[in-house]
């Protein structure tokens, strides 16, 4: 499952920063945002999650993700000591101290999964008499049953400017 919500963290970054609202159920833009450019300045890629590993491999794709879009990403794992990641105050220093300009933030709201059975069943010839069956007995089919899985993952993405801290933008997918 972690694996999965690394794929999906993955994929909501990219359209995140990529701003392409089909893949969002809803978004938001602060109306006295004005234009966003923090093109060549430092923005953090913040991933809330008690999962140290997915964490990380998240941030760090986020960071990627958004060095590639003319930004300089930096993991928060990277500037935040783990034991002060959950503390505002701490945090902010920490923030400050490395000139981070702006920061995307994302975390899981929920997580569902669905599944599905499939009965196993038997499908043979004719049973109304033994010498009916008998030769056709031998090409008795069994189909047998199974499972499918369908998991749906709902992602909250901010993105805040940090030396004023307000929310710029808002979506949820």
């Amino acid at each position: 499952m972690r694996r999965i919500i690394t794929v999906v963290l993955a994929v909501m970054l990219v359209a995140a920063v990529s701003a392409q609202a089909s893949l969002f159920k809803s978004i938001w833009k602060s109306p006295d945002a004005g234009p966003m450019n923090y093109f060549g300045k430092k923005i953090a890629a913040v991933v809330i999650t008690d999962d140290q590993g997915l964490q990380m491999s998240a941030e760090e794709a986020l960071a990627r993700e958004l060095t590639s879009r003319g930004v300089q990403g930096v993991a928060a794992y990277r500037m935040i000591p783990r034991e002060e990641m959950k503390d505002a105050e701490k945090a902010k220093g920490w923030f400050e101290r490395s000139k981070v300009e702006g920061a995307v933030v994302m975390r899981v709201v929920s997580m569902e999964r669905d599944v599905t059975y499939r009965p196993g069943m038997w499908s043979n010839v004719y049973y109304q008499s033994l010498w009916g069956f008998y030769n056709y007995g031998y090409a008795a089919v069994y189909v047998p049953g199974g499972r499918s899985e369908q998991s749906s993952v709902t992602i909250e993405t901010l993105i805040f400017d940090v030396p004023t801290a307000k929310l710029l933008w808002a979506g949820v997918s």
